[in-house]
């Protein structure tokens, strides 16, 4: 009877362990259900809508953003470069190319658990759409590191893995059929001290 008991009470208990082991795993995942990916960059474009998954809408209970919706906007989170090497603060990187149509955007650099990261300096630790400067083409190319350089800069401090978060506010992209065909920016590593 108690050798019974205490199988039953194990069987229980990986289960259980199992289970919320699985549910962690999908939601620290940047793939995976209602994903989309374009390059090194992934966002969820149901994430704010009633048509949501659940697992996006446990993201957004467990992290407490104020997820947008269809109209309002949409956010992509890359965690690697383009050549698929996760992103870490104490390295430099170059953003470059050409972004879908906002009327308004921001990019900033988080650590995994979403924390924006500081600038370890007097400047936000952020760029938008308004102070950004273009190529002739109208492409961008930022530089994301720790040390300044001259153009378009976003400064990062910290070590360790770290996530580059770029939003778009009304844009068309956010639309369901927006999605095929868009054009995000490559990132590249330059240089990394670690």
């Amino acid at each position: 009877m108690l050798k019974q008991s205490i199988l039953i009470a194990l069987a229980i208990a990986i289960a259980v362990g199992g289970g919320a082991a699985s549910v962690g795993m999908v939601l620290n995942s940047q793939e995976g259900i209602g994903a989309v990916s374009v390059g090194p960059w992934t966002a969820f474009p149901d994430i704010g809508t009633p048509e949501a998954d659940p697992y996006s809408k446990a993201r957004v209970a467990r992290d407490g953003v104020l997820a947008l919706g269809r109209a309002e906007g949409l956010s992509f989170v890359a965690d690697r470069d383009s050549a698929g090497v996760t992103l870490k603060s104490e390295c430099n990187y170059r953003i470059e190319g050409s972004l879908p149509v906002a009327r308004f955007w921001t990019l900033y650099a988080t650590d995994r658990a979403h924390i924006p990261l500081k600038s370890g300096i007097r400047r936000d630790a952020t760029l938008h759409s308004l102070e950004v400067l273009r190529q002739p083409d109208n492409s961008i190319s930022v530089a994301v590191g720790t040390r300044p350089e001259p153009g378009n800069w976003l400064s990062v401090t910290g070590v360790g893995a770290m996530n580059l978060v770029l939003t778009f506010y009304d844009t068309p992209i956010a639309s369901s059929t927006g999605l095929s065909g868009i054009e995000m920016p490559r990132i590249v590593r330059v240089q990394c001290n670690a």
